[in-house]
């Protein structure tokens, strides 16, 4: 037992001394772009995460680069010594502890890299990694042209689209990846370069979808397309009108002529305190039309409230951030069906009706059509990873995500919220419903998203890694998010 203590209570020290190194040389060679605990920068960082998991990590130190030189200096630096691990943060959407931040190690902010700009025949926009979507579309909006992007505006560029990224306009264009021209990419070895369809094409897929596996995105150049005012009608209803909503959901989804400018999200609310649950429902039409027929059905249920508008993407986008909170996201990808989406609400109301812990919590479960449209762009554009083939569409996709306020519910919270998962995905499976696909950036830390590719993407991804990352410092050292050598031996 002592001589374990000693070789664990050695190998503590290395790390420390690791990383003190790292951070002493990241602030010699790149000065006050180096913040450490108690200082400014680092605090501004430290308090803008999304979760409180996250904000609750404390790294040595935190590294805000102003430009791409910036961030390969810095890998060549952490890479050069052991012991030195690193996270990378975009605008912090991530809530599972330690996907954007790290304790005791290096984190990236790349928020300093948000510069848009759009070519000359406005046909490709270019933009840092760290910026907001919100940024990306107060840009363009002026222009009438936009890209596929995050619906919340104050979620990052980079961590959307390296996941896949669900889009308003995803049944036009895909995914927000299947739009990315090129990549500028920081390599392990502290190499910059531009990745695209004749450029390192295999990381160039890999990258659509692949998460942080890989390297340090320092710049998108994304395709643009024209787009103006859209509509906007939301509804809530009564619990009681759950078997309507969902049937509309479900004809929407099942159509045979899918209404390319269609975004829905339908979700059930439920409050533990007052143990109330209500029905939302955001029903997006990317042209300016009001009261589109795609959604009279919807629109038909009798409801709390109903509203529609027409407006700028850009302030659709412009939602306002939550409170600090802890919170987490669960997934699973299901074919249709308005019987099972019917029992997925009485496995959930026995699951959580009673559980009610210290401050209360909000649960979330979202809806989302992917329809087999938004499948078909991705072999026009260079493939990607994500696995889903469009004879595997028409399915939708379930998030579970819950807000509480007290950090010492975080254990029994996840255990009931995976409860829930897993009791949902069994009753699916047994029925055939169940899809494999789980998407990335509404993944449980628990999940595997990047195995429920297909075995075939897998083992790409697997062999992309070794090739440009041969000693896995992307595999090892940035320890957060999900990766490959977890859900899988390299």
């Amino acid at each position: 037992m002592k001589f374990l203590w000693t070789v664990l209570s050695c190998a503590s020290t290395v790390h420390a001394v690791g990383v003190g190194t790292c951070c002493a040389r990241l602030h010699q060679e790149l000065g006050m772009k180096a913040s450490f605990l108690g200082q400014p920068a680092y605090n501004a960082t430290e308090n803008s995460y999304w979760s409180l998991q996250e904000a609750g990590l404390k790294p040595g130190c935190i590294l805000r680069p102003s430009a791409p030189q910036d961030v390969s200096r810095a890998v060549s630096i952490i890479a050069a010594i052991d012991g030195c691990n690193f996270a990378i943060k975009g605008q912090g959407h991530a809530p599972a502890a330690g996907f954007a931040n790290i304790d005791g190690g290096v984190t990236i902010d790349m928020t300093g890299l948000n510069t848009t700009a759009l070519s000359p025949d406005r046909s490709v926009l270019s933009v840092g990694a760290g910026a907001s979507w919100l940024q990306v579309y107060q840009y363009l909006d002026p222009f009438n042209v936009s890209v596929a992007g995050g619906r919340n505006g104050l979620v990052g560029v980079g961590g959307l689209t390296l996941g896949g990224g669900i889009s308003h306009f995803s049944p036009r264009v895909g995914w927000a990846c299947d739009n990315v021209v090129n990549f500028e990419v920081v390599l392990a070895d502290g190499t910059l370069t531009n990745v695209n369809e004749t450029w390192c094409s295999d990381l160039y897929r890999a990258l659509k979808g692949g998460a942080n596996n890989f390297g340090v995105v320092t710049r998108f150049d994304l395709s643009t397309f024209s787009q103006g005012n859209l509509s906007v009608a939301s509804f809530v209803n009564d619990v009681s009108q759950r078997a309507p909503v969902l049937q509309a959901f479900t004809d929407i989804l099942s159509s045979p002529n899918f209404d390319v400018y269609t975004s829905l999200v339908v979700g059930f609310l439920y409050n533990s305190s007052s143990k109330a649950w209500v029905i939302s429902s955001s029903a997006v039409y990317t042209r300016p039309v009001l009261h589109p027929p795609v959604f009279a059905e919807l629109a038909a249920v009798p409801s709390i409230s109903n509203n529609s508008r027409i407006t700028s993407l850009a302030s659709l986008a412009n939602e306002a951030p939550t409170p600090p909170l802890n919170w987490l996201f669960a997934t699973a990808t299901f074919r249709p069906s308005v019987e099972f989406m019917l029992e997925i609400f009485d496995i959930l109301n026995s699951t959580l009706y009673s559980f009610n812990p210290q401050g209360g919590l909000v649960w979330d479960i979202a809806f989302e059509p992917l329809p087999s449209v938004v499948l078909s762009h991705a072999a026009k554009t260079g493939g990607n990873v994500l696995g889903v083939r469009p004879e595997e569409g028409n399915s939708y996709i379930m998030l579970l995500s819950a807000l509480w306020p007290d950090s010492a519910s975080n254990v029994v919270v996840e255990q009931v919220s995976h409860q829930a998962i897993f009791t949902i995905e069994s009753r699916a499976k047994a029925k055939g419903l169940l899809r494999k696909f789980q998407y990335l950036n509404y993944a449980a830390s628990y999940q595997t998203p990047l195995a429920s590719y297909s075995a075939d993407n897998f083992e790409f991804l697997k062999r992309v890694s070794s090739k440009y990352d041969p000693l896995a410092l992307f595999q090892n050292r940035v320890p957060g998010g999900f990766k490959l050598v977890k859900e899988g031996q390299l």
